[in-house]
Formats: C-alpha cells, sequence, structure tokens
C-alpha cells in the first residue's frame, strides 16, 4: 500500500471535486466550520498548513483573508493548479506551494503553524496514524488541525442502497485503480482513536453531504436550487443520526496548551 499521487487525474480531480453540485456543498459546510474555529485563534495573520491541499480552493480563501499559507501536495500537476488557482484570485503573495508528502511536511517548516488543514486526504494515505501524528508536531500549542475524511459508514449505506451487495461482500474492494473513489473510506471511530492516540482534542463535528448524494430525481418540474440543499444540510449536519450518513465528516481537534 502506498499514498496516492494524482499527477494522473489532477484535471478530472479538479473538475469533479468542485465544478459540481456536491463540490459547492462541500465548501459551503467546510466553510461555516472554519468560520467557527478561526476566532478561537490569535489575532491576526496565522500560519496554515495545507497537507495534501489539491487544487487549494480553501487556501485561497484564507489567504484571500490575510493568511499566509503552505501548501504540500505529492502531486506536481495539482500544484501547477493550485498556483495557477492562486494567480488567478489574486493571493500569490500569501501563498508558498511545496512538492512534498503530509508527513514530510514538519521538515520544511521554520515554526510551527496556528492552524492544519487535512480535507479529503486522510481516505488515500496507507499510514493514517502516522500522518496525524506528523501533523500534530507541525501545530503550534493551542493550534487546530482541519479534518476532513471519507466516511466509510457514508459508503456502506449508499452501497447498500443501491443493492451493490456483490461489492460489500468483496469489502468493498476497488476494482479500478485510476478513480476518484478513495482508496481507504475510514471508519470515524477509528479516526477518533487515532487523533486521541496523537494527542488532539476533539471539539466539534459535522457531516459533510448528510443527504444530498441519497436525493432521487425530483419529479418533472421540480427543481431544488444548490441554496436549498445547502439550507438543509446546515440544519441537519451536526445532529445525529444524519452527521454519521455524511460522505465526509469534519472534524476540529485542537492540540492542548
Amino acid at each position: 500500500m502506498q499514498d496516492r499521487n494524482f499527477d494522473d487525474l489532477a484535471d478530472k480531480f479538479s473538475q469533479n471535486i468542485y465544478g459540481t453540485r456536491k463540490g459547492q456543498v462541500r465548501q459551503a459546510i467546510l466553510w461555516d466550520e472554519l468560520d467557527a474555529l478561526l476566532p478561537t485563534l490569535p489575532e491576526g495573520a496565522l500560519s496554515v498548513l495545507d497537507a495534501g491541499g489539491g487544487v487549494g480552493q480553501i487556501s485561497c480563501g484564507l489567504a484571500a483573508r490575510g493568511h499566509q499559507v503552505l501548501l504540500c501536495d505529492l502531486s506536481a500537476e495539482m500544484l501547477k493548479l493550485a498556483e495557477a488557482h492562486a494567480h488567478t484570485e489574486g493571493v500569490s503573495h500569501n501563498m508558498q506551494f511545496k512538492q512534498i508528502s503530509a508527513q514530510q511536511v514538519g521538515e520544511h517548516l521554520d515554526q510551527p503553524v496556528d492552524l492544519v488543514l487535512f480535507h479529503a486526504v486522510l481516505e488515500w494515505v496507507a499510514e493514517p496514524e502516522a500522518a496525524l501524528r506528523a501533523l500534530w508536531h507541525t501545530l503550534k500549542p493551542g493550534g487546530v488541525l482541519s479534518l476532513m475524511f471519507y466516511n466509510a459508514h457514508a459508503l456502506t449505506f449508499r452501497t447498500l442502497q443501491l443493492g451493490n451487495f456483490g461489492y460489500l461482500r468483496a469489502n468493498m474492494t476497488k476494482r479500478k485503480k485510476r478513480t476518484l473513489s478513495p482508496d481507504f473510506p475510514r471508519d470515524p471511530q477509528d479516526v477518533n482513536r487515532w487523533l486521541s492516540d496523537a494527542g488532539f482534542e476533539i471539539e466539534q463535528r459535522a457531516g459533510i453531504r448528510v443527504f444530498c448524494d441519497y436525493m432521487k430525481p425530483p419529479p418533472p418540474g421540480v427543481v431544488k436550487s444548490v441554496e436549498e440543499i445547502i439550507e438543509m444540510e446546515r440544519r441537519y449536519c451536526r445532529q445525529e443520526p444524519f452527521l454519521s450518513l455524511g460522505r465526509y465528516i469534519h472534524v476540529t481537534a485542537r492540540k492542548p496548551r
């Protein structure tokens, strides 16, 4: 097993992940979570690490607010897209880009950071516990990890809903390797344990896309806008049982002071 490098799928990743309704919902809930945690960090420009940052949509948003962001990724192609996006958004002066893994990034930091983003990466790394421990060391005391991971329970539920029992009997093993379906969907209980073992204190959790991935096509003439869907996602994403059905789970985890 090895960590996934997206050089071969960078353009497809960018279009399929961010250029869709699902991508809009994902970003809306992520920003809600970030807007809740940012006031708990020191005032002024924060130092931010975006580990496995991909195209850098969230990073660019933080850089636009004046924060200093280091975006790292294994994929040179993803970094090219991220740099181009930062240039288009006019925030390149607040960003740096390095082709390194999340596990290596501590070796390239001059000092610990206030905030680490680790979004949709944990499901692609072969040794998740090691990655989380490495990120713990990159944070200042009192710093926050914004972790979003692909929820194994949501994948199981969706597979049951579709009646794809053969896939479940095969333990949801991927047949094709060059797809955007994550290699290692994560059990939330495992992730909570890994975070605690690494030394983090979990402060908040939210489901991302707790229902919209399960929606059936509406009747003819009925259109559900993205705004309506986001409104309902916001209503239910932080309460059970809906939280645990989220395609992704976001966890706010703090390094104790």
